[in-house]
């Protein structure tokens, strides 16, 4: 019997893991979609998410929150990636700096919300702070509010961009920028003109990841949210923990997969022809 060659081999390994944990999980939620509990297949499912406003007002304050993550992520993210990789010359600090940005992703998003839940609360340490200063008189609410969702959401997923910014910057050859400076160009211009545009690979991917990220976040809304915000994931959870509707919730999964791919597509698609 002909022997598979080895590259063949290698690529069959990750392509059969692919397909026993990704798509035939996926094909078993979709076929649940558009089924019924005897059987039958039906498009019912999709016809009352689309029907139904409800769902559509939570898709729409899950897409919000998961687009202001990404922006403030990234607004964040990119001088703090700058300054790791263009300011911070001391190589044992700079892995430092580093080691502590992802020592955190070592954490569960559990552990990590129950700690946010202390800090936001009435009597947390941000309230204490706020007050002391004197920008409120009285304990500000985050708890069970979109800000403080926010900032939970913020606060995990930050590393990401930090993480795929500075592999961007450390590929730029630091000659272009000498050029530049040679020609007459100040530190804005080479940072607008060489620095920036070279390192939109590295935003793009990491504004894509928090993204796609943050629309299936569920630990970090369930817990900061305090069940007065829903978002689209929470729907998923519910419709399989409590109402037992697997047929609904495999719809609502799918629905939520497909928005998601939509938008990252797109974002990928204007990203390359600009």
């Amino acid at each position: 019997m002909r022997s598979l060659p080895p590259p063949l081999l290698l690529l069959g390994i990750p392509l059969a893991f692919f397909a026993a944990f990704f798509l035939a999980p996926m094909m078993t939620v979709f076929i649940s979609s558009i089924s019924t509990p005897d059987g039958s297949l039906t498009p019912a499912n999709y016809a009352r998410i689309l029907l139904d406003g409800y769902h559509w007002e939570i898709l729409v304050v899950t897409a919000r929150l998961a687009l202001a993550t990404t922006f403030i992520c990234v607004v964040l993210g990119y001088p703090l990636a700058y300054f790791l990789v263009f300011v911070l010359k001391n190589g044992w600090l700079r892995r430092a700096c580093v080691v502590m940005l992802v020592l955190p992703l070592f954490t569960s998003n559990i552990v990590r919300s129950f700690g946010w839940i202390v800090l936001l609360g009435r009597r947390g340490l941000v309230n204490d702070a706020l007050m002391t200063i004197g920008i409120t008189e009285t304990p500000t609410r985050f708890l069970g509010t979109e800000t403080g969702i926010l900032i939970g959401l913020v606060y995990i997923h930050l590393p990401f961009v930090v993480i795929a910014v500075s592999n961007s910057l450390a590929r730029i050859d630091e000659s272009l920028g000498h050029a530049a400076s040679d020609l007459g160009a100040g530190k804005w211009a080479i940072f607008r003109t060489v620095t920036l545009p070279l390192s939109m690979n590295g935003i793009a991917a990491g504004a894509l990841m928090v993204f796609a990220l943050s629309m299936s976040a569920y630990v970090t809304p369930a817990l900061l949210g305090g069940g007065q915000i829903t978002m689209f994931s929470m729907l998923i959870f519910q419709q399989y923990s409590s109402v037992f509707d697997f047929h609904f919730g495999g719809a609502l999964s799918i629905t939520l997969l497909i928005f998601t791919l939509v938008v990252v597509s797109l974002s990928s698609f204007i990203g390359k022809r600009r």
